[in-house]
């Protein structure tokens, strides 16, 4: 991740980001993912790395995929995965929504492309 694109570069920043994008309180995004405030200002700041467990809570309860946190990408993805990681990021990066109206609209893509593939793959077998 890459500072001059204005996208924090460590897990830390990035959860940092999304609970600001969120507009959560540290306090209370840790009471919320059940960990404590200590605890997640220590993630934030890369002094400690979350357990899988702590990064999928956290990702849950900022309503982005424990996987965006990371930046995980295989390398190999067909045009509706990039489309889908380019949707994130940009519903992600928009102040002016709140968490549950990301989670909606990403909810929202992610249904409208699986009808379309299964539409189109319903097309193609028969």
């Amino acid at each position: 991740m890459s500072d001059s694109e204005g996208f924090p570069r460590t897990l830390g920043a990035m959860i940092r980001q999304q609970r600001e994008l969120a507009a959560l309180p540290m306090r209370q995004l840790a009471a919320m993912s059940g960990i404590s405030g200590p605890y997640l200002s220590q993630i934030e700041n890369g002094l400690r790395a979350p357990s899988e467990q702590v990064l999928r809570s956290i990702a849950k309860t900022l309503g982005v995929p424990a996987e965006d946190l990371l930046g995980e990408s295989d390398g190999g993805e067909d045009e509706a995965e990039e489309a889908l990681r380019s949707m994130r990021e940009v519903v992600r990066a928009d102040p002016t929504l709140t968490a549950g109206q990301r989670r909606a609209l990403l909810e929202v893509y992610r249904s409208m492309v699986a009808a379309t593939q299964a539409e189109q793959q319903g097309g193609s077998a028969g």
